[in-house]
């Protein structure tokens, strides 16, 4: 009997071509999944391929096998459907407002439409070929053509800060000159499109825009002991009225065998880096917890809120021996620490996943901390956090996270 081989692409085809033609038809990625039969994950594998680390340590990048795509055009433009009724009145030698007025367009809009697209005789699929090479983007961008402009936006994306962030200081870096001032839209086509501003990464890896991930793609938690739950929270908290409330979590490294904590204010936003070293059990997440908001004044030091991890089993020594409680969220509701939740996506572009975060000391962790609290933040009127929780400090306090001299990544 011949042997059965594994099955290989074949037997999917029909699918992808069905799950083509549903986003053709502008149905979203989860609903095709469903129509189709197949997984969310496989869906968004098939439109935007995949990005996996390679045992050299580089990341290989594997094309979608979908590309089939409607462009999305807006409803202001006129579409070639439109030009095919265009033309059959422009035969009947009809007057411009007679055919605005079929066509429920403006005057100005046909006559533009018939001046730009018709040499002679109106041909509806030539006027949209026309106008179609004309939305192509042939002017270059001015971060290819400012050469200051780009070592601006240059060097402030090799520090981790975003397009938006970016955008909000151009005004303040060169008030005297329009030309320079950039919206966050400008800077990320830029980085999307061939003419990358150089040849750093950006954010949260690569340059390809990705699909968010969904709220209940985490697994639950473990916690034994017994927990007071986020609910019971008093509503200053809720309403970051009231400075010294923090949220906190871990970020994990390969194989979850290392982690560094990562603690969020909700107020000011200012993030600390606690550093575990070669453990992650609960008692080392419980004694570098204790060390860290023993070093900050008593009203910087309300209250925690954590998930349901393992690493908090000791969460009771805590709330004993610094003298705050510590609050837990609900199962797979990270947005109940939405805070801390964003903080810990924006610092995966100093600790990728898949690496191992014991190779990083608190001497570097305290780097990259003071680096994320300099940049500015749109939630706090595009301050920044080291400024507004220095405020928030007694005279003559020291930070919690002490700026350093930013030194070399580890490799």
């Amino acid at each position: 009997m011949v042997g059965v081989g594994r099955p290989g692409s074949e037997p999917l085809r029909e699918q992808r071509e069905l799950f083509a033609q549903l986003i053709a038809q502008g149905v979203d990625n989860s609903e095709a999944c469903r129509r189709v039969g197949v997984n969310r994950r496989t869906g968004t594998r098939w439109r935007f391929g995949r990005t996996i680390p390679s045992s050299s340590g580089l990341l290989l990048h594997y094309p979608a096998v979908i590309t089939t795509r409607l462009p999305v055009i807006s409803a202001r433009y006129v579409s070639e459907e439109e030009r095919v009724v265009l033309a059959d009145l422009a035969c009947t030698n009809a007057t411009v407002t007679a055919i605005a007025a079929e066509m429920g367009r403006s005057t100005s809009t046909i006559s533009r439409e018939l001046r730009r697209n018709a040499s002679g005789a109106y041909g509806a699929h030539e006027a949209h070929r026309l106008a179609a090479e004309r939305r192509r983007r042939t002017r270059p961008r001015r971060v290819a053509l400012d050469v200051e402009l780009r070592q601006f936006v240059q060097h402030r994306l090799d520090r981790g800060w975003s397009p938006e962030q970016i955008g909000r200081v151009l005004p303040e870096a060169f008030p005297d000159e329009p030309s320079r001032r950039l919206a966050h839209e400008s800077i990320y086509q830029a980085l999307y499109s061939r003419e990358r501003c150089s040849s750093a990464n950006y954010g949260r890896g690569g340059w390809r825009r990705r699909a968010r991930r969904r709220p209940d793609a985490r697994g639950a938690g473990g916690l034994a002991t017994p927990m007071v739950m986020i609910d019971q929270r008093a509503e200053s908290v809720r309403d970051r009225v009231e400075v010294g409330h923090w949220e906190g979590d871990l970020i994990m490294g390969v194989r979850n065998r290392s982690a560094i904590g990562t603690l969020v204010e909700g107020t000011t936003r200012n993030v600390i880096l606690v550093h575990l070293g070669q453990v992650r059990t609960a008692l080392a997440v419980r004694d570098a917890l204790i060390a860290m908001f023993s070093a900050l004044p008593p009203g910087l030091r309300r209250s925690l809120t954590w998930d349901q991890g393992k690493e908090m089993n000791a969460h009771a020594d805590l709330s004993r021996v610094v003298g705050m409680p510590v609050y837990f969220c609900h199962r797979s509701s990270p947005w109940e620490r939405g805070s801390n939740g964003n903080m810990n996506g924006l610092l995966r572009d100093y600790f990728p996943k898949g690496t191992d975060l014991r190779a990083h000391t608190a001497e570097y962790l305290a780097v990259v901390a003071a680096e994320m609290n300099e940049r500015p933040r749109g939630i706090l009127g595009w301050s920044n956090p080291a400024a507004q929780f220095a405020t928030c400090l007694p005279s003559g306090a020291a930070a919690a996270t002490p700026r350093h001299r930013r030194g070399p990544r580890p490799g």
